[in-house]
């Protein structure tokens, strides 16, 4: 059970600490120049993080392993990112952002789970979608 909750559980509680973090980049900074110390950051404790976890491994042969995937993610990560500071920036506030965005982001996954996973398309996930863009529409009412 704990293998199947601590993955979700670092998920929620780094997201959290994300959107602080994003929240607090100064107005000031251009976001991409903010963004190379945070990738920075990320490259070194990924390293040290796969030596310490794999003692006995070779990273190259690692590398080796790679497909498109990590790359595009790459690429994402780096939209994701300079997208949340940029609609902070904008006066986004934190608790409309991110539930506007989990709305959305979750009805667009219903569908790409169906199209391009084949996993059940339900009435009752259809009708989820529904109550998603309800909420959306009085969460954004003023």
């Amino acid at each position: 059970m704990f293998s199947y909750i601590w993955p979700l559980a670092l998920v929620i509680i780094s997201n959290t600490v994300y959107q602080i973090c994003a929240k607090s980049v100064p107005q000031k900074i251009d976001p991409f120049a903010s963004l190379t110390v945070t990738y920075l950051i990320g490259a070194v404790v990924s390293a040290v993080l796969y030596f310490v976890l794999n003692r006995d491994s070779n990273i190259v042969q690692e590398y080796r392993k790679l497909n498109w995937a990590p790359v595009v993610l790459g690429l994402v990560i780096v939209g994701l990112e300079a997208g949340w500071i940029y609609a902070y920036k904008a006066g986004w506030p934190v608790r409309t952002a991110q539930t506007v965005q989990c709305a959305v982001l979750g009805i667009v996954l219903i569908f790409v789970g169906a199209f391009l996973y084949k996993e059940r398309l339900t009435w009752n996930k259809l009708l989820g979608v529904g109550i998603c863009l309800v909420g959306l529409v009085f969460i954004n009412l003023k």
